[in-house]
This record gives C-alpha cells, sequence and structure tokens, in this order.
C-alpha cells in the first residue's frame, strides 16, 4: 500500500476524544517497548510520525494516526511495565479495556510480541483478552533483525506454538529495521480495511 499523507490526529484517554468519522481501525497491542511506534513509522516510510522512546512505558494515552482518511493506526500503551505505578497501571487498563470491547470501529488488532523471547504471562493474558473480545487479530514477531536470518521462522513457529496452538491467527516476523517483512503485513491490514 502506498501511503501518501500520514497524520497524527489525536491522543486520547476517554471515548469523547476517540475520531468521529468512522474509519476503520487497525489496533497496536503490546508490552511496553515491543516497538508498536516504530512499527507504525516502518509501515508509513516516516521516521518520526510516531514518537519512539528507548525508555518504556512512554505512550500513556491511546493514539490515533490517521492514514490518508482510508483508516487508522491505533497504538494502545504498551503493558507490564514496571515503573508506572499502580494507579496509573489501573487507570491505563481501564482506558484499554473500554476501548477494546466498546469501539466498532475496531477492524483488526495487531498484537506484537518479541521475537527474542517466550511470550510473557502478560502476553499470554493478552492474548486471551483479544480472543474473548472476538476480533480479528494477527500476531507479529517483532524485532527479526536482532536475531540470525536462518532463525527468525522456527521463532515465529515457536511463538505461534506457545500462544495459538491450533494455528489459527496469522504469524509473521517484523522488523523496523529490514523491512523485508513488511508487504506480507500489508496484504493482512488490507484485507480487513477495504
Amino acid at each position: 500500500m502506498q501511503v501518501k499523507n500520514p497524520q497524527f490526529e489525536v491522543s486520547a484517554v476517554s471515548p469523547k476524544q476517540y475520531p468521529k468519522n468512522n474509519l476503520p481501525e487497525v489496533v497496536l497491542v503490546g508490552k511496553s517497548n515491543v516497538g508498536k511506534s516504530s512499527f507504525v513509522n516502518t509501515m508509513i516510510n516516516r521516521k518520526k510520525l510516531a514518537r519512539t522512546s528507548s525508555e518504556p512505558g512512554k505512550t500513556r494515552q491511546i493514539n490515533f494516526y490517521n492514514i490518508d482518511e482510508k483508516f487508522y493506526f491505533v497504538d494502545l500503551p504498551g503493558y507490564g511495565y514496571s515503573k508506572m505505578s499502580k494507579k496509573e497501571q489501573e487507570q491505563v487498563g481501564k482506558f484499554i479495556e473500554e476501548y477494546l470491547f466498546n469501539r466498532e470501529e475496531i477492524s483488526l488488532i495487531i498484537f506484537l510480541v518479541d521475537i527474542r523471547h517466550n511470550p510473557t504471562e502478560n502476553d499470554k493474558l493478552m492474548y486471551n483478552y483479544i480472543i474473548s473480545a472476538g476480533l480479528p487479530f494477527m500476531i507479529l514477531a517483532n524485532k527479526a533483525d536482532k536475531i540470525a536470518v536462518t532463525k527468525v521462522e522456527g521463532e515465529v513457529k515457536k511463538i505461534q506454538k506457545e500462544l495459538n496452538p491450533i494455528g489459527d491467527v496469522p504469524t509473521f516476523a517484523f522488523s523496523s529495521e529490514r523491512k523485508i517483512y513488511k508487504d506480507q503485513v500489508w496484504e493482512e491490514i488490507e484485507k480487513y480495511i477495504n
């Protein structure tokens, strides 16, 4: 997909702040620092539309990126970040839950996990949560540039086996450094936004 004019539109913490134009929404979930913002920048060929940080827990709101008035990438705050106070974690958890369970515009969830590690307990909770929300999703094993190219396929299979043993959820490798995985991810996204 050619992206011509992506725009950051709004950071929201409650439904009254969400965009009102009924465009489909492709939602990014994953633990803090798994690379959700870098994913957005890579997919749209921009370096800095989504603010990235090496410090986990930077995203505290739901960020909506309008992609050519066709759909939104929606970047949710990461989970499992220990420096957030219990109270902050609860608040963030509440508005994520409200968004995921009530937002009718959600067309696809992209669940990012780190290819270098087995899925954490939090990842498994999020996986079950997405299943219970009943929304279509795909799993992206991110940071594939951090391991040898020859190992990527095996690690993706391992993650799929761990999270989705029946293998009915599309699971792909991804890397913001090596843009080689981008096309198959776009293909999958396009099935849900057209």
